[in-house]
C-alpha cells in the first residue's frame, strides 16, 4: 500500500516595492487628495462622537476664514506654523530628521526676551529692537540646532533622537528663567517687553488704513512670506540649494561629486533651526509680549506636518499652514473640544500612508 505525500503549500512573501513611476497630474493633486481623504476620515470620527461632521466643519471654516477679523485671528496662527515649517522643511531636503523646530522656538523665544528685556535700552528705535530680537532669536535656534547637526556630522549620532530630546531641555531651561531669575513676583512669565519691542499690528496702521482697524495680525506674517519666497528662490536657482538636494537624494553621489557633506550638515540643521527660533521670536514680539510658559501649543511638532504635506515646497507651505491655522482657530471655539488635535492626527496618519502607497505598492509574492 503506498502512500502520497501532500505537498507543503508555498510560503508567500509579502514586499513593499517603489512604484516605476507617477504620473505629473497625480503628484500635483495628491495633497489635495489626502486632506480630503483626512476630512472624511474626520467626518466619520465625529459621526461617532455623536457630533454634526458637516455642521462642524462649516462652523470652523467660518470662524477661521469668514471674515477679515477671522482672517487676521488665523493669520497669527498661521505665522509661526510658516516659520517653522519653512525650518523643518529646510533639514528634511536633506533627509535630516528634525523633530526638535519646538525646543528651537523656545530658544529663539528666549534669546530675544533677553534682547528686550536686558540686553538693550526700552528706548532703543523699534526698527533697531526688533531688527536685533530678530537676530538673537534666529541665532538661539540656530545653536540648538547646530547642537544635533555637530553629532550627526561628527559622530553620526541620529538626529532624531537628540533633536527629540533637545525639546524637552530647552522647555525647562525657559522654565527655569521664567520661575526664577525673570520672573515676575515669582509668576512663570516674565515682565511686559517695552512698546519698541512689540511686533507692529495691522490695527496700528487704521488711522491711515481704516479697514485695518481691529485686526491683530502682527508684521511677523510679511517676514514668513519674504522667507518663504527666498528659499523657493534659493532650492531652485543656486548651487547650495542643488547641493542640498543632491546629499538628501544621494550622499554617496555627493561625497564623489566633492560635495562637503559634514559642512552641510552642520549649516543645513542652523539654518532649521534659525528659522524656527524666528517662529519662536515672532510669537513673543508679536502676540504674548513676554516670555512665558506655554506660549506655544506645539507649533513645532504642528509644523512637521504642514512642511511633509506640503511635499517640502516653500510656497505650498504657506497655504498648508493656513489650513492648520484654520484648524487651531476654529477647533477652540467648538465642541466637543479637541477637535483641531484629532483632525490633525487624523491628517498626518492619513498623509503619511497616502503618501507611501503613491510611492509605493504592496506585492505578495509565493
Amino acid at each position: 500500500m503506498t502512500s502520497t505525500a501532500t505537498p507543503a503549500p508555498a510560503l508567500r512573501r509579502i514586499r513593499i516595492e517603489r512604484r516605476p513611476h507617477q504620473p505629473l497630474w497625480l503628484a500635483i493633486l495628491s495633497p489635495l487628495l489626502l486632506v480630503g481623504a483626512a476630512l472624511l476620515v474626520g467626518a466619520l470620527l465625529l459621526r461617532m462622537t455623536g457630533a454634526n461632521p458637516w455642521l462642524v466643519y462649516r462652523t470652523m471654516a467660518k470662524l477661521a476664514f469668514g471674515s477679515a477679523y477671522a482672517w487676521s485671528d488665523t493669520t497669527i496662527k498661521a505665522t509661526p506654523l510658516i516659520l517653522a515649517g519653512l525650518g523643518v522643511s529646510v533639514a528634511f531636503r536633506m533627509r535630516l530628521w528634525n523633530i526638535g523646530a519646538e525646543g528651537q522656538l523656545f530658544l529663539g523665544a528666549f534669546m530675544a526676551t533677553g534682547v528686550a528685556l536686558f540686553w538693550l535700552s526700552p528706548d532703543t528705535p523699534k526698527v533697531l529692537m526688533l531688527a536685533a530680537m530678530a537676530v538673537a532669536g534666529f541665532i538661539g535656534g540656530a545653536l540648538w540646532g547646530v547642537i544635533p547637526g555637530i553629532l550627526k556630522a561628527k559622530l553620526n549620532v541620529n538626529e532624531i533622537i537628540t533633536t527629540l530630546m533637545l525639546n524637552y531641555v530647552a522647555i525647562l531651561w525657559n522654565n527655569y528663567f521664567i520661575y526664577g531669575p525673570w520672573s515676575e513676583r515669582g509668576f512663570g512669565l516674565t515682565p511686559q517687553y517695552p512698546r519698541s519691542a512689540w511686533m507692529p499690528r495691522l490695527t496700528d496702521y487704521a488711522d491711515t488704513v481704516p479697514a485695518l482697524r481691529g485686526l491683530t495680525a502682527h508684521f511677523g506674517i510679511f517676514l514668513a512670506l519674504i522667507l518663504a519666497v527666498t528659499l523657493w528662490f534659493v532650492w531652485r536657482r543656486t548651487r547650495w540649494g542643488f547641493e542640498v538636494t543632491v546629499v538628501g537624494d544621494n550622499p554617496r553621489a555627493a561625497r564623489y561629486a566633492g560635495i562637503n557633506l559634514a559642512r552641510n550638515i552642520i549649516l543645513v540643521m542652523a539654518l532649521s533651526g534659525g528659522l524656527a527660533g524666528l517662529a519662536g521670536m515672532s510669537e513673543v514680539s508679536g502676540v504674548v509680549h513676554r516670555l512665558q510658559e506655554r506660549f506655544s501649543p506645539g507649533y513645532g511638532f504642528t509644523a512637521i506636518i504642514v512642511a511633509w504635506l506640503a511635499k517640502l515646497n516653500p510656497l505650498a507651505i504657506v497655504l498648508v499652514a493656513y489650513l492648520f491655522a484654520g484648524l487651531l482657530v476654529g477647533g477652540d471655539a467648538i465642541q466637543p473640544a479637541g477637535i483641531d488635535q484629532l483632525l490633525q492626527g487624523v491628517i498626518l496618519f492619513v498623509v503619511v500612508a497616502g503618501d507611501m502607497l503613491l510611492h509605493y505598492r504592496v506585492r505578495v509574492r509565493s
